[in-house]
């Protein structure tokens, strides 16, 4: 990929992450931190996807990014992009964010696609994040998928989208509903 190309998703995901700073609640950052990740186009490893180092924790009741924007800073959320690629080149960008009935509720409401998939129902040798992204995109990528968890995994919803913006949108319009209904 051009340098450019580089230049660009580093530049968008910077400008995401400072406004998720800003702006979400930290009360939807799941316990095991949040990531916002964003691809090159066609990536197909981790090294093409760029991602908060660290990830974005709360801190004092604050967003905390806790590093730097760089490529091959999550292995976790470059999964679900780089699957996503996979059924439609054009979705490069997801981010974690804490799991609650509530705010399925809220992005269903927000008439978003939204996919689920059971952790338990995992082929043995598979990595679930590969496994249970493409079981939900087999119809196309939808805009939300989740998973209840597992024994030591925390449930978790995905918010996937075409870039940064697109994601953060959706994220800060939850963050804004959330515990306002």
């Amino acid at each position: 990929m051009p340098d450019d190309s580089r230049e660009v998703v580093i530049r968008e995901l910077k400008e995401a992450v400072q406004t998720l700073s800003r702006q979400m609640d930290p009360a939807i950052i799941p316990e095991v931190g949040m990531n916002i990740a964003y691809g090159l186009p066609g990536a197909r490893e981790p090294g093409q996807v760029a991602a908060v180092e660290g990830r974005i924790v709360r801190l004092s009741g604050k967003v905390h990014p806790v590093g730097d924007v760089a490529f091959g800073a999550s292995d976790h959320v470059a999964r679900i992009v780089i699957t996503a690629i996979r059924f439609d080149p054009l979705v490069r960008c997801a981010a974690n964010i804490r799991y609650s009935d509530e705010a399925i509720g809220i992005l269903e409401d927000m008439l978003l696609e939204i996919c689920t998939f059971d952790r338990a129902a995992e082929p043995p040798g598979v990595k679930t994040m590969d496994w249970g992204v493409a079981s939900c995109c087999r119809q196309g990528v939808p805009d939300v998928i989740y998973d209840l968890g597992a024994v030591g995994k925390e449930a978790m919803i995905r918010i996937l989208g075409e870039n940064p913006d697109g994601v953060v949108k959706n994220i800060l319009k939850l963050s804004a509903r959330m515990n306002k209904e």
